[in-house]
């Protein structure tokens, strides 16, 4: 299972890649605004920083809602860097726009996800990558993680080569469940990240490691 990063922040950028496990990068116009960087020239810049630090699919949001638009948005973005994907949303011209991509060689991200219905015409477009979001059906009393696995069933019976990448994680328990049911990636802010090295054995087994070398060693 991959792992992306979920953030415009650069600095959590260089932390997760500082691991040797990050494989990517999503990020949106609400993640760059909540860093201050607004403006279609300095976001633009700032997907090439992030490229800089990231030798994997960094995921550049459009933000047209009709096929032209994306089209457009689509082409700028790819000419910014071979390693950009480009993030299209899961409505009626997203998917029109999803088709165009595949048939002219640009790689593609469907976000804003939310079923399986909408999860096969994605497929069929032709996505690289299909964001559900598990946290937000969460927070309206569904399971986001039974979503992931239905979406991974249906693509397997069918040879489906869209990967499926668990978005909105909210926790390390979600990437936990998502590696379970066989999601292809999962994108997660740092802090769920870092959840998954803490342990309460880990920390007393190496506190005890610890105090026997010292009293050995002084």
């Amino acid at each position: 299972m991959k792992f992306f990063i979920d953030t415009a922040d650069l600095n959590e950028i260089k932390e997760a890649a500082s691991l040797g496990i990050l494989d990517g990068v999503t990020t949106n116009p609400s993640l760059m605004a909540k860093i201050g960087i607004t403006g279609a020239e300095n976001i633009k810049q700032h997907y090439i920083d992030i490229c800089n630090i990231v030798d994997g699919d960094i995921s550049a949001e459009v933000i047209s809602t009709d096929f032209e638009g994306m089209v457009r948005e689509a082409k700028e973005l790819v000419a910014l860097h071979p390693n950009i994907v480009v993030k299209i949303p899961m409505i009626k011209d997203g998917v029109k726009a999803l088709k165009w991509c595949t048939d002219n060689n640009i790689r593609t991200n469907c976000t804003l996800v939310f079923s399986a219905g909408q999860a096969i015409l994605a497929a069929k477009a032709g996505a690289t990558y299909l964001s559900p979001f598990i946290g937000r059906l969460d927070d309206i009393n569904w399971d986001g993680v039974q979503l992931i696995e239905q979406i991974v069933h249906i693509y397997r019976n069918y040879g489906y080569e869209t990967q499926v990448l668990a978005a909105s994680i909210r926790n390390p328990l979600h990437i936990i469940r998502c590696a379970e049911v066989g999601a292809d990636v999962v994108t997660c802010p740092l802090s769920s990240i870092m959840g998954l090295f803490k342990h309460p054995l880990t920390d007393i087994g190496l506190a005890q490691f610890l105090a026997d070398y010292k009293k050995g060693n002084g």
